[in-house]
């Protein structure tokens, strides 16, 4: 397991997680903090569907992009933050029900880090998998 540079790294991505008006319209919860580990759950709602009633894709992609992200951010120094430079997703099934998005660090990096996320449906089906890299933004808050 990877150790937080911050002692207080929960409430810092909790706070942060907080701040996130797109998670907030979705209804995503933060419900998970670790080091180099969180997970996001997504209760089921229907206006988050596409045409044929599944959870839409770019939802299911906000979700697993924002947990490689605090899975991330979990691991830097309070004075840090971070963007998205690059991702991949799989869909694997389609999103019925309730959301969880569980990621994890794969190589935390001075300025480059990547995080594997695998998304899950409430009946346990493998919905998503992404790999992203994140970069390091150092001595720049995270906050706008």
């Amino acid at each position: 397991m990877n150790a937080p540079a911050d002692p207080a790294f929960a409430q810092r991505c909790r706070e942060s997680f907080g701040r996130q008006k797109a998670m907030g319209l979705i209804g995503a919860r933060l419900t998970l903090v670790e080091p180099g580990y969180v997970e996001i759950e997504l209760p089921w709602r229907a206006e988050l569907t596409q045409q044929k009633g599944y959870v839409h894709g770019g939802i299911v992609g906000m979700i697993a992009d924002t947990a490689c992200g605090y899975s991330a951010f979990s691991l830097m120094p309070a004075d840090c933050s971070l963007v998205t430079v690059e991702y991949k997703v799989n869909i694997l099934n389609p999103g019925r029900g309730g959301l969880v998005a569980k990621a994890q660090v794969v190589k935390p990096g001075r300025t480059l880090t990547v995080a594997r996320a695998e998304v899950y449906a409430d009946d346990g089906k493998h919905v998503a998998t992404m790999l992203q890299t994140l970069m390091t933004l150092a001595d720049t808050p995270d906050t706008p």
